[in-house]
């Protein structure tokens, strides 16, 4: 007996934004399948830092895949933002959950996270054979200014679906002014919202409220353990998970944590040491809290890398299990929408801000300037996916250094 076309799980292929509970069991594995795959590639090449990784996710899955909308995509920005830990990390797992429920949070935060533990991991262990760091001037040379037109990209993009109106324009130019000014950027996306919230709904005050406290107040400092005669798996993981607990804010709000856990309480690190860590984070693809695992491996070989690890991680992949099923009840309401509204134009600006600290870092010579000119040329006038354009980057940096 023939089968028909329609009997067959996979013939008929779902829409992109199929509920996952609603597709077939061979439908909801080629879900995951996508999720590893989307995600194990971002994770081997997304360099550059949070705004060059939320790029990324936005050109694999707003652009070419159509998971989801560009505005849900901000919306989710703007929610990791207001909670603590790695932001571009928690967009992934926040992707997942919104593809496929809990399996998905798993698949792709682990995928992202993967890859960068296995290269951080390996380069550790090199490491404390030679204890230097590894050359890597020349991929970083190549790579920098390609990762200024991938992120100038996404800006554009998404500055055209959160600049929506005066409220939201303004308070990404209040943001933007008062970031350099030296404000902390938690409480700058916590203003804009609050402003743009309070402008939109001053004319109707009490329509659709709801509470929004739980989203501005900073997760204590947790009574863990974290003081030892010496590191171990157990120790390890229980300062990470505080860390990982209570940090917002970018790699070197990450370095003032650890400077103050590992070398002047516990003293397990030198501060040489230390700065040689985050250099890893910063230097290898994926998250940068990804110097959990270097520190790891440093103090406690194997079992402290993975401890580590998780430890800084885990509270993420909680904290969206958790907020991610309100995102949709929170953009319902005119108040809490007003208040996203502004937190995503905050966010905009802060990605404004980064864009300029990466070009004075970036491009320190003519050749680091053609670079960047032809990337931008090829992702706005040529569509070219941005894996290519950091391994021809990575390529150009290697045949310079040859040259040189």
């Amino acid at each position: 007996m023939t089968q028909k076309p329609e009997d067959d799980p996979i013939a008929i292929a779902p829409h992109p934004t199929s509920p996952y509970h609603t597709l077939s069991l061979a439908q909801q594995q080629q879900r995951l399948r996508e999720l590893a795959s989307v995600f194990l590639k971002l994770g081997t090449i997304a360099f550059g830092g949070p705004a060059a990784h939320i790029a990324m996710m936005d050109d694999e899955v707003v652009k070419r895949r159509q998971w989801l909308s560009r505005e849900k995509l901000l919306d989710l920005l703007g929610i990791t933002s207001l909670i603590p830990g790695p932001n571009s990390t928690e967009l992934a797992i926040h992707i997942g959950y919104e593809r496929a429920g809990w399996r998905g949070l798993v698949v792709a935060g682990t995928c992202f996270i993967g890859p960068a533990m296995v290269i951080v991991w390996a380069i550790a262990a090199l490491y404390v054979q030679s204890q230097a760091l590894p050359q890597t001037e020349w991929l970083l040379y190549g790579v920098k200014p390609v990762i200024i037109a991938i992120v100038l990209q996404a800006l554009w993009k998404l500055g055209k679906a959160a600049l929506k109106d005066k409220p939201t324009i303004v308070a990404a130019i209040f943001v933007i002014l008062c970031f350099f000014l030296g404000q902390n950027e938690v409480l700058l996306l916590i203003l804009a919202g609050l402003g743009v919230m309070a402008v939109k709904n001053w004319r109707n005050p009490m329509a659709g409220f709801l509470p929004i406290a739980p989203f501005l107040v900073q997760a204590g400092n947790p009574s863990l353990p974290t003081s030892s005669s010496s590191a171990n798996g157990l120790s390890l993981f229980f300062i990470f998970l505080k860390i990982g607990s209570v940090l917002y804010g970018s790699g070197y709000v990450l370095l003032a944590f650890l400077e103050r856990e590992l070398v002047d309480r516990n003293g397990w690190l030198t501060a040489q040491q230390l700065l040689d860590a985050v250099a890893i984070g910063q230097i290898t693809p994926g998250p940068v809290f990804t110097t959990a695992t270097f520190i790891g491996y440093l103090l406690a070989g194997n079992s402290g890398a993975i401890a580590a690890t998780v430890g800084i991680f885990l509270p993420a992949f909680l904290l969206v299990a958790i907020v991610n099923p309100w995102v949709p009840k929170l953009r319902q309401s005119r108040w809490v929408s007003g208040f996203l509204d502004g937190v995503n134009a905050a966010s905009l600006g802060l990605m404004a801000v980064v864009v300029w600290q990466l070009m004075q870092a970036a491009i320190v010579d003519g050749w680091t300037g053609a670079i960047a000119l032809l990337s931008a040329l090829f992702v706005f006038r040529f569509r070219v996916n941005s894996a290519w354009l950091v391994l021809g980057g990575a390529a150009i940096g290697f045949l310079l250094r040859l040259r040189a």
